[in-house]
C-alpha cells in the first residue's frame, strides 16, 4: 500500500444554490451515490466502474464520504426538506487516487444534479492534510449526518445491543483497507434523534453521534474524509 494513502485526506466543501425551495426527502440521501459516480466517471470511467462493481483494492468498502445538501437558514417546515440560497455539499476520500479525481471533477462542475434538484456551484474549498497527522490518543468525532449500522439485517441505534461492536468492526475494517492500526475503546458520548431515510426503496435508519476513541492520528485524518458506519457514499456518517 502506498504511503501516500496513510498521509493524505481530502475534504471538499462545495457552495451551492438550489433551483427550488425544497429537496425531495427521497433525494436527500438517495441521490448522493449517483452524484459521486457521475463525478468520478466524468474524469476516470475505469476507476468509477471498479469502485462501483468491486469496491477498493479487492475489498467491498468504498472509501468515499459525502454530506449534503445542507442549507443554512432554511425555513423550518414540517415534513419538508427546505432549501436556502446558502447551501453546501461536502465530499471526501482518504485515498489519493479517488480524492484527486473528485477534486478535478468538482473544480470543473457548474452544477450538481441532486435527484430532481439542480444545485448551481458557486465555489469550492479544499481541505488537505499531507504529512502532519494529528497526534495519537483519545479523540472525539461528531457526525453531521446519521450513522447507519446493522446487525443481522436490523438497523441499529446508539444504545442498542451490538451497536458498539458493529461500529468498532466498521472502523477496524476501514483501518485494514488503509493499512493503518485499528482504533480502540470506541464509546458513544452523545446521540441525536432517530432519523429515517429511504434509499433505493429500502430504509436507512440511524442517528448522529459524538464518539471518543483511542486512534492513530493518521486514521483520524482519514476517517474525517470517509465517515463513520455504513453507506458513507450515500451521505451517511459524515464527520463534522
Amino acid at each position: 500500500m502506498s504511503g501516500s494513502v496513510r498521509r493524505l485526506r481530502v475534504r471538499v466543501k462545495v457552495d451551492v444554490t438550489p433551483d427550488r425551495s425544497s429537496v425531495r426527502w427521497e433525494d436527500v440521501h438517495g441521490a448522493a451515490r449517483g452524484v459521486v459516480y457521475r463525478l468520478l466517471g466524468g474524469q476516470d470511467e475505469a476507476l468509477a466502474q471498479e469502485l462501483h462493481d468491486s469496491g477498493w483494492l479487492g475489498k467491498p468498502l468504498k472509501p468515499v464520504g459525502v454530506a449534503g445538501p445542507l442549507f443554512l437558514g432554511a425555513p423550518q417546515r414540517k415534513g419538508v426538506y427546505s432549501t436556502s440560497y446558502n447551501g453546501s455539499v461536502w465530499f471526501g476520500s482518504p485515498v489519493p487516487e479517488i480524492a484527486s479525481v473528485l477534486v478535478r471533477a468538482l473544480a470543473g462542475a457548474e452544477e450538481l444534479v441532486w435527484g430532481t434538484t439542480r444545485l448551481r456551484v458557486r465555489g469550492l474549498s479544499v481541505e488537505m492534510d499531507a504529512g502532519v497527522p494529528a497526534g495519537d490518543g483519545p479523540v472525539e468525532l461528531e457526525t453531521m449526518t446519521p450513522v447507519v449500522l446493522k446487525h443481522e439485517g436490523r438497523n441499529l441505534l446508539p444504545g442498542d445491543a451490538h451497536y458498539l461492536d458493529r461500529l468498532q468492526h466498521n472502523l477496524a475494517h476501514k483501518a485494514d483497507v488503509l493499512g493503518l492500526p485499528a482504533p480502540e475503546g470506541v464509546r458513544v458520548l452523545e446521540a441525536g434523534p432517530r432519523r429515517r431515510f429511504t434509499v433505493r426503496g429500502a430504509p436507512r435508519i440511524g442517528a448522529r453521534v459524538r464518539v471518543v476513541m483511542e486512534a492513530d492520528g493518521r486514521f483520524v485524518n482519514a476517517i474525517r474524509s470517509w465517515g463513520l458506519g455504513l453507506d458513507t457514499i450515500q451521505g451517511f456518517g459524515w464527520v463534522r
